[in-house]
């Protein structure tokens, strides 16, 4: 269900905005994204896990507010963001 600390830094290096950058809102969105991608395929084949589902809707709420934010600061990084996650239709 979690990730491994190898695929967190794939993906930090893949959405760093700069050498070393961990905590940018971008790579917060991209470590969650994965997170509930891999929670999501959980709750596929274990439908009554409502401890993991509640989980789910934390992480998804909580990546929602990271998206408004960098929304907020800086649109062009937010539209590059979620091109790139593949997450808006």
């Amino acid at each position: 269900m979690s990730i491994t600390a190898e695929r967190t830094q794939e993906l930090v290096k893949e959405y760093a905005t700069k050498e070393g950058d961990t905590g940018s809102a971008e790579v917060q969105v991209a470590i969650l994204s994965e997170r509930i991608r891999n929670l999501t395929e959980h709750l596929k084949s274990h439908k009554k896990d409502f401890h993991s589902r509640r989980g789910l809707l934390i992480m998804v709420g909580q990546r929602r507010r990271m998206l408004d934010y960098l929304k907020a600061k800086d649109n062009k990084r937010y539209e590059g963001l979620i091109g790139r996650l593949g997450l808006r239709k």
